[in-house]
């Protein structure tokens, strides 16, 4: 549940730094009508309070030569003891899993899997993690076409 601490200015300077996060604290307190000194302490509270988690430059997968995105949904047994701890930490620390949610439904988890080619999702598949603990089934879904990737988080819900 969000804060209730978040003020109109507060919204301004995340939904700014969501669309451009590269923003010097002098433009974002010209963007959203602040002085810098205030600006930049606000920006600093949001950060300490976790608002802001980082900033990261959005690469783009075909160009670095990563054309391929698995969805990928795991099945896993068990989820109450140490080894679906051990599941969990071993499946986030693999580089090609770029993001990772444990979810409700047909699978225990849900992974986003980037990779330069089928060959290399199958090294990935079967020398990584089908060799982890407790997987049971693995389903994998080949993205096409991407249409929006990371995008900017609906901030709406924030509004008094």
């Amino acid at each position: 549940m969000p804060k209730d601490d978040l003020d109109a200015i507060d919204r301004r300077i995340l939904a700014a730094l969501q669309a451009d996060g590269r923003l010097s604290n002098v433009d974002l307190a010209e963007k959203i009508g602040l002085s810098p000194s205030p600006c930049l302490r606000r920006v600093n509270r949001l950060e300490r309070e976790g608002y802001v988690e980082g900033y990261r430059a959005m690469l783009g997968r075909r160009r670095i030569g990563l054309g391929l995105t698995v969805f990928v949904g795991v099945k896993i047994d068990g989820h109450a003891d140490d080894r679906a701890t051990t599941f969990e930490q071993e499946v986030v620390a693999c580089p090609e899993v770029v993001s990772c949610h444990m979810v409700a439904g047909d699978a225990d988890y849900l992974l986003e899997v980037t990779v330069s080619d089928l060959d290399a999702y199958q090294r990935f598949l079967v020398g990584k993690l089908l060799n982890l603990p407790l997987v049971r089934e693995v389903k994998s879904t080949i993205a096409i076409q991407t249409l929006k990737a990371g995008g900017a988080l609906p901030l709406e819900h924030l509004a008094p």
